[in-house]
């Protein structure tokens, strides 16, 4: 007698699982275009530098934007909390591994200063480039605004898992198709990995969709709670949305491949399986 079906299991792949098929043409590096388009904004290289705080300064954000990337800042970090944020990232560089735990617990614990979250902004445009802020659902409502009052020019909403329906008994949470409507510039949510979560998120007003959950890398997600697809399916299955969204709207959302990466492999197996662009 055979087992009757439970749950529904699917082959899924990540970057090491899968290489690109040469084509038939080449074709000369200067006569392709890698550029990356945003919500209006178009950026000659299609790179994205994560909301960390070991990779997101402004001084790394003006040297990014003028080599035509973009990178996202972190506003609910190190350089929102004090006023010199140098110092405290040396700090941390400094202390031996074993006590890195508390010392981080202790350092991201003073709160989130409006008059910094200005101040990084401003530094910022001053250098002339295109300014990210990155902000977690539970804080977007209270601090986006101030950041987009300084000259913020995109707002990214991220977490580790975002979708356009919340279920909860607490008091009324982030509605992203009320965000988009509100705020004067282009939203970019995540992370997703499914078709259906991604088409919905589009649905919702959104300009950009931020791709993995538990890809790997420094992502550790999947270990921690089991949680994850690998990067290359999530990617195809997000930009089959991307596609369909497309076709039925003409609206072109735009796709990002964050996390999982390790080596150039894998930038360009994210681009094959239809990334517009890579979060690293």
């Amino acid at each position: 007698m055979g087992v009757p079906p439970f749950k529904e299991l699917r082959r899924t792949y990540g970057f090491d699982e899968v290489a690109i098929v040469p084509g038939d043409v080449t074709v000369n590096p200067d006569q392709t275009n890698i550029d990356f388009p945003l919500g209006g904004y178009t950026f000659s290289i299609p790179f994205l530098a994560s909301a960390l705080d070991a990779v997101a300064s402004p001084k790394f954000a003006v040297k990014m934007g003028q080599a035509g990337g973009l990178t996202t800042l972190n506003l609910e970090g190190i350089y929102t909390r004090y006023d010199d944020p140098d110092a405290v990232i040396q700090h941390i560089i400094e202390m031996p591994q074993e006590q890195a735990t508390p010392l981080l617990q202790k350092v991201y614990s003073p709160p989130i200063r409006d008059n910094l979250i200005g101040q990084l902004v401003e530094e910022v445009k001053r250098g002339g480039v295109t300014c990210a802020v990155s902000l977690t659902p539970a804080n977007t409502k209270r601090y986006a605004p101030i950041a987009i009052e300084a000259g913020a020019d995109i707002l990214v909403v991220q977490s580790t898992v975002t979708t356009a329906r919340h279920i909860s008994k607490s008091t009324r949470g982030l509605v992203l198709s009320e965000i988009c409507q509100e705020f004067r510039v282009p939203v970019v949510v995540g992370n997703s990995v499914t078709y259906s979560a991604t088409l919905e998120l589009m649905e919702a007003g959104v300009q950009g969709v931020l791709v993995g959950v538990g890809p790997g890398a420094i992502c550790t997600t999947r270990e921690v709670v089991g949680v994850g697809v690998p990067q290359v399916t999530a990617t195809m299955d997000c930009a089959a949305a991307r596609e369909e969204y497309y076709r039925r709207t003409g609206r072109y959302v735009s796709i990002i491949t964050a996390g999982g990466m390790r080596t150039g492999g894998d930038l360009c197996k994210a681009f094959a399986s239809g990334a517009d662009a890579v979060m690293l």
